[in-house]
């Protein structure tokens, strides 16, 4: 569970709503047992509205029969609807030996039930132009899709089919496979990450021997090997009731409906066991616990973790508070005495907070050759700080004021205001306890945080984590101290003797999906435009469902202005985190403080085409937003110290990317694929010699020379009009133009055969593959670029696509397989990819390259019409946020649109025909000349690459050669530019391939 509900949608009652938002008038009533309302069986429960200036979510909540609760919100802003079915069991509920099988389970229920069949829940969502997706963590577990509005009754029937309906579906098979898919998920977010195991550690150490949180909802490989279907089973049969769940519905709908509909699918599903609140008593430390372990990391780390709260205790603001005060921005504790003395290349802060127990966590990690010990005395030394300072009124202003500026934004999602209903009627019972919290984040005071910290911090003991890098050069802070001991462990007793599976009796047939309804008319954003003077382009689009604004400002160039002086590689970045330091009027420092009074974000970001700055604010906080706007962008400091410390860090950053699988990959990938000339061959952060050049004055010159508004554009969308916001922006009319020619993309030769490039990575739990090639396809809304895009839908975009289904659910090989074209103004590649499990790695090229292959024979009807109707529904999901409009917008400026252009996609995927979609394939998917990249542990992934028929080339990390005793006679291609003399080790193809038959911070949700 995230730290805290707020967070997750959550309104400020302290800013002003717009009429828009001000809805009937409020009442909140709770209806008596006696004299309830019925509405299909369902007992209404209690009815929420709102009246003008209040700041809740509406809903009504029902209880059914069997004790399914249902909660509606009614939201008619966006034709959709977010549909949300949350059980309230997660990882807490295992024991020792069965753990991670929560999450297994959930990974079960999407494999299909009597009803639905095998991968037929994904496929039929999408197919209605919809998304879904299932997460668990250590207290519930959720099921979750957006739909247009049309879609609710599908939607509802196949939740209900799943919980009603699931155990004689599921197959020894299906078990298998989806065991083999988390596996690949822990080897690919824990095993193969690094500090991917810190949490892990952490957990086993901070609770006691069998307390549910001290393993993570991951779990363990051989718990899970050690599971089977009997388990699965009884799992679902103690914990999936209806009884134990609440299924939450929030957008363009009528309660009425809901209701009636939820009482026609679930009201039948009988009642499951009875579910007792589970409580148990907070950790307790006589001593600091001290453990460590070796990972295969640059910088090694140090994590500080405190036992706290659980959520919804009222200390628990006060504590996120102080976590704010020590180690979040550039204001805290942390920031000033390791970051900005370059002690450490990161370091923060953060409260966690979960249904049974909390956290405080202080991360460091030390520049290399620091040891960690003395971080420990600096961390500490921080604490001691804060406690001969204390909290300062001004520090608690600002948290609590940004705070209640990320709950306003949550507003602008019906899934978010969804998830907030459904997490407080799981954990509290009531879906409106918002006002509460609201409540409680006002009332936090600085004795409140200096209490916090006396009461749980100070003096108390710790877990004192260290990860160090493998070699032993660096020891832990000190040596390890505690084991959990097993002495007094009592297995709980859930209670899954005698449990039977019980099918509903019906009225009605369920094997027929229900059919959907009038598709719902899609509103594509009315937008204003304009032009000042010195050519900067304006665009927007007024939307009052929100008391914000969000801009997004785009500079042409980024990256690819490195092609006019590649010695400089890297400059863009290091100049657009330059943007994000002091400006002439303020420090860094000082800068982000007036942020946070505001609530409002400014970030400057460098891409490979264009460098942005995103604005977010609130509306009656528009004007001093937009003076800091002016500062940043206009008037940088650019200070030496600033410079130095940056630098430093991506100097740093750069030297650790060998330790990462999926870098080394996409390195290399882009090294094969781009021209060596082009400056897209080289890492986006520059190299170790092109960064090391670069002075301060450079990155002046560069922000002289390439920041103008002439290559500029500004889209802008929220609760503003056009006069006051181009009223608001008036400053930018100073903003001088610029003579600034692009430089152009270069070209690449094309391999003239499929090879495998392989870079051994030692110890690698996972290999990473990359195929692809640099596709000729630039970004056009309505040419062959769309075309291609509709075309690998099928084959390697959507969940359900060929290459997804073969590498993931039909082979269990890995946690998720993809293809997709990129293009923007320049050419760029088409890619597969995916990581795999290591001793599945070369069956797995072999069904990569099958797949592409196969594709160019053409699809099915049947194929076509999902592609057909999953794209075409789709639209009804695209516009709702504010960061969605504002993309659309940027995207109508940046490649000049029609403003039809929707529409005209629309046509096109109408039309379309099956040797259409042949058509591209042939045109775009080289039947062979791909460049196949496998990054994996030699000893696990390399067996099998030379059995499947193509020359394999061995590289290093660098993209150099690796010189072998033996090599084959044959002569590859020239793809990399290294010098003529260095050796190639190169294995003949064989004729004959092998034949080959898968917020919280600390334990986050999976999916």
């Amino acid at each position: 569970m995230t730290r805290n509900h707020l967070l997750l949608l959550g309104l400020g009652a302290t800013l002003s709503i717009q009429p828009a938002l001000a809805q009937k008038k409020t009442t909140t009533t709770k209806a008596k047992t006696t004299a309830a309302p019925m509405v299909g069986g369902a007992r209404l429960v209690e009815k929420v509205t709102q009246k003008p200036g209040e700041l809740v979510i509406p809903y009504e909540k029902y209880v059914l029969p069997n004790g399914l609760t249902v909660v509606v919100t009614e939201d008619h802003s966006d034709p959709l609807v977010h549909v949300d079915v949350t059980y309230h069991v997660g990882s807490a509920r295992e024991q020792i030996g069965k753990s991670g099988f929560a999450h297994f389970f959930e990974h079960m229920m999407f494999q299909g039930s009597d009803n639905v069949g095998d991968e037929q829940h994904f496929k039929l969502v999408t197919a209605a132009g919809g998304t879904l997706n299932g997460s668990t963590n250590r207290d519930r577990t959720n099921y979750y899709e957006t739909v247009p509005s049309n879609q609710l009754e599908t939607a509802l029937w196949l939740e209900a089919d799943r919980m009603g309906f699931l155990l004689d579906a599921v197959t020894q098979q299906k078990f298998e496979v989806q065991r083999s898919t988390v596996k690949n998920e822990r080897g690919q977010n824990y095993d193969n990450r690094p500090y991917g195991l810190a949490s892990e550690n952490v957990s086993k150490t901070l609770y006691p021997y069998g307390h549910p949180y001290s393993w993570l909802t991951i779990g363990y490989l051989e718990d899970l090997d050690r599971s089977d279907v009997n388990d699965l089973k009884n799992f679902f049969m103690r914990w999936y009731g209806p009884n134990n769940a609440t299924l939450t519905v929030g957008g363009d709908v009528k309660a009425a409906d809901v209701v009636r509909l939820a009482s026609k699918y679930f009201g039948s599903i009988p009642k499951g066991p009875a579910v007792a609140a589970q409580k148990l008593p907070a950790p307790v430390l006589t001593q600091d616990r001290y453990v460590s372990y070796q990972d295969n990391i640059r910088f090694p780390m140090l994590q500080v973790v405190f036992p706290t709260v659980p959520s919804g205790h009222p200390d628990e603001y006060a504590l996120d508070a102080l976590a704010e005060i020590i180690g979040q921005g550039k204001n805290s504790l942390l920031y000033k005495n390791l970051i900005k003395t370059q002690r450490a290349v990161q370091a923060q802060a953060y409260n966690s907070s979960s249904e049974l127990a909390g956290e405080f966590t202080m991360v460091a990690l030390p520049f290399p050759g620091k040891g960690l010990d003395s971080l420990e005395m600096q961390v500490r030394s921080s604490l001691a700080e804060f406690e001969r300072t204390g909290a300062t009124a001004e520090q608690v202003a600002r948290f609590k004021s940004s705070t209640e500026a990320q709950v306003v934004n949550g507003l602008a999602s019906v899934a978010g205001k969804v998830s907030q209903l459904a997490a407080n009627q799981t954990y509290f019972g009531n879906p409106n306890r918002l006002p509460l919290e609201l409540k409680q984040l006002r009332a936090v005071t600085p004795a409140d945080v200096n209490r916090v910290y006396n009461q749980y911090i100070k003096g108390k003991h710790a877990v004192v984590l260290s990860v160090v890098p493998k070699g032993g050069t660096i020891p832990p802070v000190k040596p390890d101290n505690y084991t959990a001991s097993k002495e007094g462990y009592k297995a709980p007793n859930y209670g899954y003797e005698g449990l039977t599976y019980t099918k509903p009796t019906d009225n009605f047939d369920r094997t027929k999906q229900p059919k959907a309804g009038t598709a719902p008319a899609v509103q594509v954003p009315v937008v204003w435009q304009s032009k000042l003077d010195n050519g900067l382009r304006l665009m927007g689009n007024r939307n009052t469902e929100i008391p914000t604004a969000t801009m997004l400002l785009t500079i042409r160039g980024g990256r690819r202005l490195e092609q006019l002086n590649r010695n400089q590689a890297g400059i863009a970045s290091l100049t657009a985190a330059m943007m994000n330091e002091g400006t002439e009027k303020y420090t860094a420092e000082q800068f982000s403080s007036e942020l946070d009074k505001l609530g409002s974000a400014i970030r400057v970001g460098a891409g490979d085409d264009n460098t942005t700055v995103y604005v977010q604010t609130l509306t009656k906080n528009l004007p001093a937003t937009m003076a800091l706007l002016e500062q940043r962008l206009l008037h940088p400091r650019f200070d030496a110290a600033d410079f130095a410390r940056l630098k430093k860090q991506a100097l740093e950053n750069i030297a650790n990317q060998v330790t990462q699988p999926v870098l080394i990959a996409n390195k290399t990938f882009d090294r094969l694929v781009y021209n060596p000339a082009d400056i897209m061959s080289v890492p986006s952060s520059g190299t170790a010699a092109t960064v090391s050049s670069i002075t301060l004055d450079d990155v002046k010159k560069f922000y002289q020379d390439y920041y103008a508004p002439n290559v500029s554009y500004l889209v802008a969308t929220g609760d503003v009009d056009q006069a006051t916001l181009t009223k608001q922006l008036g400053f930018l009319n100073n903003w001088q133009q610029k003579q600034i020619s692009l430089p152009a993309g270069e070209t690449a030769a094309q391999p003239d055969k499929t090879r495998i490039y392989f870079v051994n990575k030692d110890g690698a739990a996972q290999s990473e593959i990359r195929v692809g090639y640099l596709s000729p396809l630039t970004y056009d809304a309505t040419g062959d670029y769309y075309r291609a895009y509709l075309s690998n839908y099928l084959l390697g975009g959507a969940f359900n696509s060929r290459i997804n289904l073969n590498l993931r659910e039909d082979k269990g090989y890995t946690y998720g397989a993809r293809s997709g074209f990129q293009g923007s103004r320049y050419a760029g590649p088409y890619t597969a990819s995916a990581g795999v499990r290591a001793d599945a790695t070369a069956a797995s090229v072999k069904e990569f390259m099958s797949e592409i292959k196969n594709y160019r024979n053409g699809i099915t009807d049947e194929e076509l019409q999902f592609l057909q109707a999953s794209v075409g529904q789709s639209d009804a999901l695209r516009y709702e946020t504010g960061q969605q409009k504002a993309a659309f917008l940027s995207r109508l400026v940046e490649y000049d649109l029609p403003l039809d252009y929707v529409k005209q996609q629309s046509d096109i995927l109408k039309n379309l025909k099956k040797e259409d979609v042949q058509g591209i394939a042939q045109k775009y998917l080289p039947a062979d000349n791909m460049y196949i990249v496998v990054v994996g542990d030699r000893t696990k992934a390399f067996p099998g690459l030379t059995e499947l028929g193509y020359e394999v080339v061995e590289l290093d990390n660098d993209g150099n050669r690796v010189s072998a005793a033996a090599t084959s006679t044959a002569t590859p291609d020239s793809v990399m530019p290294t010098p003529d003399t260095e050796k190639v080790k190169v294995v003949n193809k064989s004729a004959k391939g092998k034949k080959e038959k898968k917020k919280s911070k600390r334990d986050k949700d999976k999916d």
